[in-house]
């Protein structure tokens, strides 16, 4: 919630300043003006102040909540270094006497010594001992203290079992079975197992783009996910295309088929996962027919929704020229509905692209989405996240070639 918090006023605070500054300032191109703007998708254009600023604050919050040397405010984070108690025990004779606990709290995999300090002078002994970041100790003080003895105060505030005391650094806990635990500040920072600094995910891919994952390159990962997907997505485009067709130009095709496509539409691919599996094998020809199905049915409304916006004033007209049906489907309808067409594409695509990592779920030895199962199993959440945003780069580059695709194949879109 305070990250939430935090990104919410950061984008009214950036969108505030941006507008103050660019107050007062005409346009050059004065022909590009509209008369009205507000409500007209055709005039709205993204902003690449605001696309900068916007991936400029993600990476700062990331920054800032992982301890990232990038960022020059960071939250709180845990609390490191040495910290110390009191506590008092009581025997089983009613006597009670107080030993000190001195504590070092360190990064995961840091080599530290546990604090020097003496025994002390009664039946409660001193201890000492180290704790990680983020974790939570187990204390037997009572240990070494004599038989039947047991804590019964902390900095000389009372304690029972499930009580807590703060102490520097920290808290201090009393166990049903009379064992103190000390949990560390965590402050607001991000545990590395969650979330890794910038550096961290850096170095996973300057390591892994030397060395490879499980003995495969990273670009051989890579590129077996993107010929998954293409195949996947060519094989549902040949597929869909024709059918959409189809069903927007008889009334026969959209009898039989709707109902399927309608069924079919809304089951998410992961869904087909068991079913891919025990019909085709856990194997490449499997994986490959996820993503086929995956695509199909968004080409097959792209397409059908193509045809249904067809101008029926151009095919009236095309008619009284005395074009055929196959000379209207060539010249009318199929230049009208690739617009629609494309935009399918794209969407069929990402979903593709979204989809790969579970195709690669499941006995796959190549790819990005299993180098990313495979690393979760680990638990390293840097090649996790550098996969994540490889997938995301990628993805958003084949976004980027096909609109320029579509720029060049069909520059009549948005035109009468």
């Amino acid at each position: 919630m305070i990250l939430l918090a935090i990104y919410v006023a950061l984008f009214v605070g950036s969108m505030l300043a941006v507008g103050f500054a660019m107050r007062g300032r005409q346009p050059r191109d004065f022909t590009a003006l509209k008369t009205v703007t507000f409500g007209d998708e055709s005039a709205v254009r993204p902003n690449r102040v605001a696309s900068i600023i916007s991936v400029v604050v993600i990476f700062l919050l990331w920054a800032a909540f992982t301890g990232s040397s990038l960022s020059p405010l960071h939250v709180p984070g845990p609390f490191l270094g040495e910290t110390r108690f009191a506590y008092t025990a009581a025997n089983e004779a009613g006597e009670t006497d107080e030993a000190e606990v001195a504590l070092v709290v360190h990064e995961q995999g840091a080599a530290v010594e546990p604090p020097e300090i003496g025994e002390g002078d009664g039946f409660a002994l001193n201890d000492s001992g180290q704790i990680v970041a983020y974790r939570t100790e187990l204390l037997r003080v009572t240990g070494n203290d004599g038989e039947g003895a047991r804590v019964v105060a902390v900095n000389g505030q009372p304690i029972e079992a499930g009580g807590t005391v703060a102490i520097e650094g920290g808290i201090v806990g009393l166990t049903p079975r009379g064992s103190l635990t000390v949990t560390p500040d965590r402050g607001l920072q991000m545990e590395p197992i969650w979330l890794p600094s910038p550096e961290r995910v850096w170095d996973a891919l300057t390591t892994i783009a030397t060395e490879g994952y499980q003995n495969v390159p990273l670009l051989e990962h890579l590129g077996f996910s993107l010929f998954r997907v293409l195949v996947g997505f060519l094989l549902g485009a040949i597929v869909g295309i024709p059918l959409g067709y189809a069903m927007g130009l008889s009334g026969w095709f959209r009898g039989w088929f709707d109902p399927i496509v309608e069924f079919m539409r809304p089951v998410p691919p992961l869904a087909l996962i068991p079913l891919v599996i025990i019909w085709f094998g856990i194997w490449e020809s499997g994986k490959i027919v996820l993503l086929f199905l995956a695509a199909l049915w968004i080409m097959a409304i792209a397409a059908r929704s193509g045809v249904s916006g067809v101008a029926i004033a151009k095919v009236h007209a095309a008619y009284s020229l005395g074009a055929s049906k196959w000379q209207i489907l060539r010249h009318v309808i199929i230049p009208n509905s690739l617009p629609e067409i494309f935009t399918g594409a794209r969407v069929a695509m990402g979903v593709c692209w979204g989809t790969v990592v579970a195709a690669e779920l499941v006995a796959a030895q190549k790819g990005a989405g299993m180098m990313i199962i495979a690393a979760s199993k680990f638990q390293r959440t840097d090649i996790v996240i550098m996969g994540i945003i490889l997938i995301g780069l990628i993805g958003f580059g084949i976004d980027i070639l096909m609109r320029k695709a579509e720029t060049w194949l069909v520059p009549w879109k948005g035109r009468a």
